[in-house]
């Protein structure tokens, strides 16, 4: 962390949907020059002024013109913040010389990844680099992966409370769901598949759930692609489109943490499958995601919510059961305040974290649980039989 930074946290990519909804966030919660001193960035001064206008910002919120293909711009607004908070993705094409500057300046970084073969490199080319300068760089901190990560922290969490130990097994399980992915997301799908029809070794990556871990490989885990009656639900169940990136970010946040869910530690994601229930496979968004930069009425937004169960099993037969809801859609509603109340913990909460490239669980745990459950509409509950 920069802690001579003008500012906490600047947004950059504050005229995009997303970007434009942790703004907005951010202006009616906490104001400007208060409690937390944060400015809005992006490539036109004219467009942040109007976006400033448009959420109700106040007019004094500072704006700040940065272009990504720009490295002066870049690296002055890098120089400028505690914290930098960026929704401009596919972070593979638009995000790689950011998390450099970042890395190299001390400035911590915050981004919506849920792109594992860019992590992957990020990690190999700036750990170092971040570990030296103290930059904390967390990625996948919106939807994806943060109510997963946490909804296994915290079942974890049960586990020792009332077994004494952590458990070797937890399945997550989207029991239902109303809203889909970002179009940020499903453009860095679309660009993911673009880098894998061009390296082909990058498909082998997508499927290994320890390629965030480097230098661990753990048990075989479930695929999730198949479709079955899950015994402790009692329900069927089919494939998930995000546990690709979210079990890699938890098996991580085992990792970074030093394996206290075990070095053995098993975990797969799917989606219980009820008729007409909106949580199936291709409710998720695919086709009908909309472009970046285009998202839901506001109407659409405040009816979304998800509804996550994640079931710890120990190997005696024992559970534990923890859950986590979302009061807003996920792609949108949910992920906005989800990343604004990260960069706060992360700066404000939690600035002993050392440097490094870090999940957002791994680097905040109770300290971020906490803050979401008062500020941003999550709710984590002990479902415990």
């Amino acid at each position: 962390m920069n802690p001579s930074a003008e500012f906490d946290i600047i947004v950059y990519g504050a005229t995009g949907f997303t970007g434009r909804l942790v703004a907005e966030y951010l202006a009616a919660k906490y104001g400007v020059g208060g409690s937390v001193k944060w400015a809005m960035a992006g490539r036109s001064a004219a467009k942040l002024a109007e976006v400033r206008d448009e959420i109700g910002a106040p007019k004094d919120t500072p704006l700040i013109v940065a272009d990504a293909n720009d490295a002066a711009s870049r690296k002055a607004m890098v120089g400028r913040a505690k914290a930098i908070l960026t929704t401009v993705g596919p972070y593979q094409l638009y995000g790689s010389d950011l998390v450099a500057d970042c890395a190299a300046a001390g400035t911590d970084y915050l981004d919506l990844s849920g792109e594992p073969n860019w992590m992957a490199e990020m990690i190999e080319a700036h750990e170092a680099a971040a570990k030296a300068s103290g930059a904390r760089i967390l990625f996948s901190c919106g939807f994806d992966s943060i109510p997963f990560e946490l909804g296994v922290l915290y079942t974890q969490t049960l586990a020792v409370k009332r077994l004494g130990h952590a458990v070797p097994r937890v399945k997550g399980r989207v029991r239902s769901m109303r809203g889909g992915l970002s179009g940020g997301t499903a453009a860095s799908g679309a660009a993911t598949m673009a880098a894998i029809q061009k390296n082909p070794a990058l498909g082998m990556l997508m499927f290994n759930p320890f390629a965030l871990t480097p230098g661990f490989t753990g048990p075989a885990q479930p695929t999730g692609m198949d479709t079955h009656v899950d015994p402790d639900l009692g329900q069927e169940v089919g494939p998930f489109m995000m546990a690709t990136i979210n079990t890699k970010n938890v098996h991580r946040s085992n990792f970074l943490a030093g394996h206290p869910w075990g070095a053995d530690f098993v975990y797969d994601e799917m989606s219980v499958i009820l008729p007409g229930a909106d949580a199936s496979f291709a409710s998720m968004g695919g086709a009908g995601a909309p472009k970046p930069g285009e998202g839901p009425s506001k109407e659409d937004r405040e009816a979304g919510f998800y509804d996550l169960l994640f079931i710890g099993l120990d190997a005696d037969g024992k559970q534990v059961r923890g859950s986590v809801y979302g009061d807003k859609d996920p792609g949108y509603g949910s992920t906005s305040k989800i990343i604004a109340e990260t960069s706060i913990c992360l700066v404000q909460d939690r600035p002993e974290v050392p440097g490094g490239i870090w999940v957002p669980g791994a680097a905040l745990g109770q300290a971020l649980i906490d803050r979401l459950a008062a500020n941003a509409g999550l709710t984590f509950k002990d479902e415990t039989p």
